[in-house]
């Protein structure tokens, strides 16, 4: 069991480093040009943000890893040598909490302050919006944690006479206990009226991790919900829609010069906002038009991108094409996959968390099957269905980004993404993993027994007063089946159409 534990112990370093180096590759990657050579602090939070969420969900199978440690262990206290996961899980969500409540505002705020202000105005500012935030949040948690922050438990007072030890065992289905005349043990033959409520306070740690838990599950049931759904339907679409054959250059130069107008008309619209914006009128109707003219903007990129897949240009265009060719078929590839995916995650959400009793334990039966087959593929399934569930929070985030005026974009673009979107969605995305391990803690509650996770998320958080009422009567679990259902049926009416811009900005002057 000692070799077992150090095991996992130096899997669970190389994986920490092998995430830090993976974040680092993708913020190379993926950081505009503008970014280059500069704005360290916010690229530091964002690698450090993106390995906290990853950490915090490969944590649960590590929980179950380490439960396993001293399964079969033939000693008390075997347990004490395993990893403190319960330590653990709350280190990491307070960090998460940090980081999306005061980090991550702060490297935002300094990132996107007036770049004519010195750093001290700006680091200035910045801290000023944080510490208002900080008081505030202060505020709300120490009200609600003195007020309602309890635990209440539902436990059942059980009692029953003394009865001579017998001389031999007679038991059976219909024979449960000791003696002729009890056929049911006390915690069967109770009365209903034995039930009664064990009140606790519970930690603070473990309150704030159950807020931002509460958080994160209203914008994970919407975001999840939509994007469970318009994930694999907007690759799948995306081949549909995808250019059939090369145009001429008569046709590509006609698509460029109405590209250009655009393009002009945008520039134009973007400039009077600027100027509405030095001048002080922010208003509404202002804040309205950045949003169309980002929107349209956003539009005006993707047909550029796909004028240019329709006439491929320079001395490798027939690579070029092919290449465009099969990054479609890739799409449609990973689209039905994650269909498939996605069609598990429904069921196995209606069958085991919405149905009482559950019809069947469903993936998690699957994960210890793999298990059997080998120590960590049940692992890797799990961790698989867990990042599943956050791409598919980024996809939905995109999606109603793109349709809804109070949610701003900001789009993830290979070579073309500045910080401040680079902030955004690793903030959506720490405060949707919180969600994201209540919930599989939750969806995989036969595969994750015992467990550190299944303490804190299981037990305390769906008991916690004023909150367990939502876990009680399934809300968030219904509300992403409700999303999914009606993105599903959205994308099967309109889904194949091309999106076009709308040209709906108003300008004030």
């Amino acid at each position: 069991m000692g070799d077992f534990n150090l095991a996992l112990v130096i899997v669970a370093i190389v994986v920490c480093v092998l995430v830090f180096v993976f974040n680092v590759y993708l913020l190379v990657n993926y950081q505009h040009p503008d970014d280059k050579n500069q704005a360290y602090f916010p690229k530091f939070v964002v690698v450090l943000g993106l390995s906290v969420a990853a950490i915090s969900i490969l944590m649960l199978p590590a929980d179950v890893a380490n439960r396993q440690a001293c399964r079969h262990a033939i000693y008390n206290g075997a347990c004490n040598l395993t990893l403190p996961m319960k330590d653990l899980w709350l280190a990491i969500y307070i960090l998460d909490a940090i980081l999306v409540f005061f980090i991550i505002p702060f490297a935002m705020f300094y990132y996107e302050g007036d770049q004519d202000k010195s750093i001290g105005k700006r680091i200035r500012s910045a801290l000023i919006w944080v510490i208002l935030t900080a008081i505030i949040c202060g505020l709300v948690l120490g009200i609600l944690y003195g007020l309602v922050g309890k635990v209440d438990f539902t436990v059942r007072h059980l009692s029953s006479a003394t009865a001579t030890f017998p001389s031999t065992w007679d038991f059976s289905t219909s024979q449960q206990c000791i003696g002729s005349t009890a056929h049911q043990c006390s915690a069967y033959s109770a009365s209903p009226s034995s039930e009664t409520t064990w009140t606790m306070r519970t930690t603070f740690p473990e309150y704030v991790v159950a807020l931002a838990t509460i958080a994160g599950s209203v914008l994970f049931s919407i975001f999840g919900g939509v994007g469970i759904a318009c994930l694999p339907l907007g690759l799948i679409f995306s081949f549909i829609r995808r250019p059939k054959a090369v145009i001429t250059r008569s046709q590509y130069i006609k698509e460029a010069t109405e590209l250009g107008k655009k393009a002009k008309e945008l520039k134009k619209a973007a400039d009077a906002l600027h100027q509405e914006e030095r001048s002080g009128s922010k208003g509404r109707k202002w804040r309205k038009n950045v949003k169309a003219v980002e929107k349209e903007l956003l539009l005006l990129e993707e047909d550029v991108k796909a004028l240019e897949e329709m006439y491929p240009q320079g001395e490798k265009a027939e690579t070029a094409w092919a290449l465009t060719v099969l990054g479609y078929l890739a799409k449609l590839i990973l689209g039905i996959l994650g269909l498939i995916v996605s069609v598990a995650w429904v069921a196995h959400i209606v069958i085991y968390l919405l149905i009482d009793p559950p019809l069947s334990p469903f993936l998690n039966e699957v994960f210890i099957k793999l298990d059997d087959i080998w120590g960590l593929l049940g692992t890797a399934a799990f961790a698989f269905f867990c990042f599943y569930l956050l791409l598919a929070v980024i996809a939905g985030a995109m999606m109603l980004g793109l349709r809804l005026v109070f949610i701003t974009i900001h789009p993830m673009k290979w070579g073309a993404t500045l910080m401040n979107s680079f902030l955004f969605n690793v903030g959506l995305i720490l405060l949707c993993s919180i969600s994201v391990i209540q919930f599989c803690a939750t969806a995989f509650a036969y595969y994750a027994q015992a467990t550190a996770a299944q303490e804190i998320f299981g037990h305390t958080l769906q008991s916690l007063r004023g909150i367990k009422y939502l876990y009680k009567y399934n809300v968030f679990q219904i509300a992403f089946i409700v999303l999914a259902g009606v993105t599903f049926v959205y994308y099967a009416c309109f889904g194949w159409r091309r999106r076009k811009p709308s040209g709906r900005f108003q300008l004030s002057t």
